[in-house]
Parts: structure tokens; C-alpha cells; sequence
């Protein structure tokens, strides 16, 4: 993964894009040497949202599963004593 500055970010942002776009490269963007962002091409992106789509499903089954039913809110709050 390459690093590169905000200042030069914002310099050479049309090249950036052009890298993570056509050749697959990651940018990360650093200020004051933290980093702060990073640049990556659409077929990343979406590779990323796949994988979180993907924990929250198995998230949810879990969920599910361990689920005794329903409850409703005012079954809450009578819960909690608050009204």
C-alpha cells in the first residue's frame, strides 16, 4: 500500500484515482503522519461491503437463534421501572 501526504493527495488527487482505478493500487492518506483515509479502486470497495454484508448476516442468524421472542418497548420500560 502506498502512503502519501494530504498535501500531495490533494495534488495529485486525479492520479490517485487513476491508480486505485486502473491498476488495483491502495492509497493511504496520512496527515501529520497519522492516517486519515485511504483511496481504493470500486472493485475493493465492493469486496469490502460483501465481507460486511456478510458478518452482519451471520450476525443476525446468531441473533435469531439465541432469540427467546419477541418483547415490545412498554415490556422494556415496565422493565426498567421507567415511564
Amino acid at each position: 500500500m502506498t502512503a502519501v501526504s494530504a498535501t500531495e493527495a490533494r495534488a495529485n488527487f486525479q492520479e490517485l484515482i487513476n491508480r486505485a482505478e486502473y491498476k488495483g493500487e491502495r492509497i493511504l492518506i496520512q496527515r501529520h503522519g497519522k492516517a486519515v483515509g485511504a483511496i481504493i479502486g470500486l472493485e475493493d470497495l465492493r469486496l469490502l461491503e460483501a465481507i460486511e454484508d456478510a458478518i452482519d448476516s451471520a450476525e443476525l442468524r446468531r441473533a435469531v437463534e439465541q432469540n427467546d421472542g419477541f418483547t415490545t418497548l412498554e415490556a422494556i420500560i415496565a422493565s426498567r421501572g421507567d415511564e
